[in-house]
C-alpha cells in the first residue's frame, strides 16, 4: 500500500477540484475556512483516501502528478507550462542516459522533467545567473523527487560559453539564445538536438537565423500547441470557455556536419 507519510507534499482536492497544497508533519494542521484537519489523519493513510474536517467538508489527498506540482509549488521563476513540458521531452528527444544541458533552469519544473526522462544513468546540468532563481528550484526539485545525484547547477551565464560539452541536448529557456549557438556548435555531439523557448515572433527570427547562419545546424523547425480541454456533462457536450493558448514558441534543430565546399 502507498500510504502517506511525514514529509511528503500532497494535494488536498475539494468536490469542486480546487486543489491545497500542504507539507505533511506530524501534529501539523490543515486549516480551511475556520475548519481543521489534522494531518496526523491522513499519516499512514492510502493515497487516494477521503478525509473530512472538523465540520465536515470533503477532500480527497493525493501526491501531486508532476504537471499539477509545477503549477502549484512555489515560483522564483515563470514556470514552463504542462503543455510545453511533454512536448519538449518529445521534440528534443530526451532519451534516458542522455546528457542534457538546460538554461535557464528559472522555478526547476523542466528541470524535474528532464531528470525524469534521463533516467538516473543520465545527468542534467542546469546554468543560472540568478542564485535566488536556483535555490528555489534546486528546493522544489527536493520537494517533490528527493535528493538526485545527477543533477549540477551551475552559476554561470550561459552566454559567455558551455564549459560541459559535448552534451547530447541543449534545451534554452533565456531570452537571447541566438547569442548561445556558436557555443553549441562545439557544445553540442554531432546529430545532438537544440531547442529553445520564446514568447515572442522577432524572437524566433533571431535565433532561426543565427542557427542558419552557423552551417553546422539543420532539419530547423519552429512550433506551438494550444491546450483546449472539454466539458463533458451527460449530453451537454462543449469546450471550455477558457483554455491555454499561446505560451511559447518552440524552435528544434539538430546538429549536423557542414557541408564542405570546393
Amino acid at each position: 500500500m502507498n500510504s502517506l507519510h511525514p514529509g511528503d507534499r500532497i494535494h488536498l482536492v475539494s468536490r469542486k477540484g480546487r486543489r491545497y497544497s500542504i507539507v505533511l508533519q506530524k501534529g501539523g494542521v490543515f486549516q480551511f475556512s475556520g475548519e481543521r484537519l489534522s494531518h496526523d489523519d491522513l499519516i499512514g493513510q492510502p493515497e487516494g483516501v477521503s478525509v473530512r474536517t472538523s465540520r465536515g467538508t470533503h477532500f480527497i489527498a493525493l501526491r501531486p502528478t508532476l504537471a499539477e506540482y509545477v503549477l502549484k509549488m512555489p515560483r522564483g521563476a515563470q514556470v514552463i507550462y504542462p503543455k510545453d513540458l511533454g512536448l519538449i521531452l518529445m521534440w528534443a528527444d530526451i532519451y534516458p542516459g542522455a546528457k542534457v544541458l538546460e538554461a535557464g533552469i528559472g522555478s526547476g519544473a523542466l528541470t524535474m522533467a528532464l531528470l525524469r526522462s534521463v533516467g538516473e544513468k543520465g545527468s542534467v546540468i542546469s546554468y543560472d545567473v540568478r542564485e535566488d532563481f536556483a535555490k528555489r528550484a534546486e528546493e522544489n526539485i527536493n520537494q517533490l523527487m528527493g535528493p538526485v545525484s545527477n543533477l549540477v547547477v551551475r552559476l554561470k551565464n550561459i552566454y559567455e560559453g558551455i564549459e560541459d560539452g559535448p552534451v547530447d541536448r541543449l534545451v534554452l529557456d533565456l531570452p537571447e539564445p541566438w547569442l548561445v549557438v556558436p557555443h553549441a556548435v562545439s557544445a553540442l555531439r554531432p546529430g545532438g538536438v537544440f531547442l529553445c523557448l520564446l514568447p515572442t515572433v522577432p524572437q524566433v527570427q533571431q535565433v532561426v537565423a543565427a542557427l542558419r547562419a552557423e552551417k553546422s545546424f539543420g532539419f530547423i523547425e519552429t512550433f506551438e500547441t494550444l491546450l483546449r480541454t472539454w466539458n463533458i456533462d451527460g449530453r451537454s457536450v462543449r469546450p471550455d470557455h477558457r483554455m491555454v493558448a499561446h505560451s511559447a514558441f518552440l524552435t528544434v534543430a539538430r546538429r549536423i556536419m557542414p557541408h564542405e565546399t570546393t
